[in-house]
């Protein structure tokens, strides 16, 4: 049976391609819609004008919906003693690529929890769903874009980050489990995380609250997508799963890691960004495991240094120090145009479901 949000939505399949900023573009998210499902855009790293402009292309290529993804992290404090010991602790590897650490580090990405510009594009743009990781936004900006006919969703890493979206007003939570690729969304990376995979926190989840359930973490197939429809989930979202498609921003670096033995290995870190994330290991996540005493400068003030020595080791052709994010279904990504894996999805959740 097609539940509350698919026909809400108006798609004809219950599967999302994740919104992976920085991975992600208006030709993935197009085509996944195109192809019956619901595309996505990561434009928690955007500024206004470029998140506007990725808006406007993804509509010249389809009159489906598509979900925006924002990040709601709280605001970075500044220690400029971490942040220092961070850079001096990095050094040598800037050196070893001729290349100097940066004098300073910046919070380069404004959370869309006092960003007010964001918000104003999105009632003037209005997409179909708006997608919230790290947390949650205030209510006035929830009500403001309800009020817009917006669909809500939230990532959720735990019951009580769910009932937190659920009493806030959001129409679904993304249950993101713990194999998923990339930023882990838990609302406070200071405290514990609960580490629930995927399908277990889907089925808690659907057990507490009242809105549709998202399952997220891991599934790469149609049988996957199968059984988490089966654990009480109303739609899936993948995204490791569409890393390779063509569409995408990857570089050729990531994809070959991603057919690599690093597929098979994936491991959580904070070093690169200052948040928990799921990556392929590479030499970037060699050096953060060898400094584990050393902590990171918070998100996204540490994604400054990251980003800042992956330039510098791509300058002189070394492609270990990159963020490529990926869940631990990695090893089963296949290299499909992104219509011709929905379509394979589709087929293979029809015959997992006996259809």
């Amino acid at each position: 049976m097609t539940g509350w949000l698919i026909e809400r939505l108006g798609i004809d399949w219950p599967i999302f391609q994740a919104p992976m900023a920085g991975v992600a573009t208006p030709a993935l998210a197009a085509a996944a819609t195109e192809a019956g499902g619901l595309g996505g855009l990561g434009l928690g790293a955007s500024t206004v004008a470029g998140a506007r402009a990725m808006i406007r292309d993804t509509r010249a290529l389809t009159g489906g919906p598509f979900n925006v993804n924002l990040f709601c992290h709280a605001p970075a404090q500044s220690d400029a003693a971490v942040e220092a010991a961070w850079l001096a602790a990095m050094a040598p590897l800037f050196h070893g690529f001729g290349a100097e650490p940066p004098a300073g580090l910046a919070e380069i990405y404004q959370s869309f929890l006092n960003d007010d510009a964001m918000l104003t594009m999105l009632l003037e743009e209005r997409p179909a769903v708006v997608s919230f990781h790290f947390g949650l936004p205030d209510r006035r900006r929830i009500a403001a874009l309800k009020a817009a006919g917006i669909v809500l969703f939230a990532s959720a890493t735990s019951v009580a980050e769910a009932r937190a979206a659920e009493a806030a007003g959001l129409d679904a939570v993304v249950a993101q489990g713990y194999e998923a690729g990339g930023h882990r969304g838990i609302f406070d990376p200071t405290g514990p995380d609960e580490q629930l995979g995927a399908l277990e926190l889907t089925r808690q989840l659907t057990a507490a609250l009242s809105c549709p359930v998202i399952a997220a973490g891991g599934l790469m197939n149609g049988a996957d997508i199968a059984a988490a429809l089966a654990a009480g989930a109303e739609a899936a979202q993948l995204g490791t799963a569409f890393v390779v498609c063509p569409e995408t921003a990857a570089d050729a670096a990531y994809r070959a890691a991603l057919h690599g033995a690093a597929a098979a290995q994936t491991r959580m870190t904070a070093a690169i960004s200052g948040r928990p994330a799921r990556a392929l290991p590479n030499r970037f996540t060699d050096w953060a495991e060898a400094h584990a005493e050393l902590s990171p400068p918070a998100y996204p003030i540490a994604y400054d240094a990251g980003k800042a020595l992956n330039a510098a080791a791509k300058a002189a052709g070394e492609t270990g120090f990159g963020a490529q994010w990926a869940g631990q279904g990695a090893p089963r990504a296949r290299a499909l145009p992104a219509a011709e894996l929905m379509a394979t999805l589709i087929a293979e959740l029809k015959k997992a479901r006996g259809e």
